[in-house]
């Protein structure tokens, strides 16, 4: 199972995340986060980093010309979007980029439906915790909701995801929904401060999770 660790902002700590086999690293382009990389690193910072880790950039509400001068500028490999980003906007930025698009659940959600207009326009899904205003909550959704559906699309599995849940997770992946989880997605359940995590713990994650 592959992971994802959001929200750096330490350049040393992704090199680190690297060694360890972290499959995605990802940085947040929204200003108002407390992980907004761009008050931490340049973008020639981030464009330095080598190795197998693939750099993600996480995006709300941005225009298209600049989600894409950002890409090249950091020499991202993906870019997910975390807004309210349209099938039009979305269609734009992936034919460029593989983009990812996020979605916020609630228990209530009719999840194929929510998604169903973004089918064809974009490579990846993601799914999230429902919260007051855009980006991670810290909290874990039910993931009982996804169970059974079939989401016909390779998605990542986010919200307030922590340590201990590698058990939880490989219960997960026996369902038929996990035919698509492309990945897991951690953020704050592993860190120290905003941004920086606490890479040991990650190192146990990952471990733990890819041990049959």
């Amino acid at each position: 199972m592959r992971v994802k660790v959001c929200g750096m902002t330490d350049m040393d700590q992704v090199r680190q995340l690297d060694e360890i086999g972290v499959e995605f690293c990802g940085f947040i382009f929204y200003p108002k986060s407390p992980r907004y990389v761009f008050k931490h690193v340049p973008a020639t910072e981030i464009k330095k980093i080598k190795g197998h880790i693939n750099k993600v950039g996480v995006f709300v509400n941005a225009y298209a010309d600049d989600i894409l001068k950002t890409v090249d500028d950091c020499g991202l490999y993906l870019v997910q979007l975390h807004g309210d980003e349209t099938p039009r906007e979305c269609e734009k930025i992936s034919s460029y980029v593989t983009t990812v698009k996020a979605f916020r659940l609630s228990e209530s959600d009719n999840i194929l439906w929510k998604i169903k207009d973004y089918q064809d326009v974009v490579d990846m899904f993601l799914f999230d915790t429902e919260g007051a205003g855009y980006g991670g909550t810290g909290k874990k959704f039910n993931w009982e909701v996804l169970k059974g559906l079939n989401i016909r699309k390779p998605f990542f599995l986010s919200g307030g995801i922590q340590p201990d849940d590698t058990d939880k997770l490989k219960l997960f992946a026996q369902d038929a929904v996990a035919k698509d989880l492309f990945a897991v997605d951690v953020n704050s359940r592993f860190e120290i401060t905003h941004g920086i995590k606490d890479v040991q713990k990650i190192k146990n994650f990952v471990t733990d999770l890819k041990t049959v």
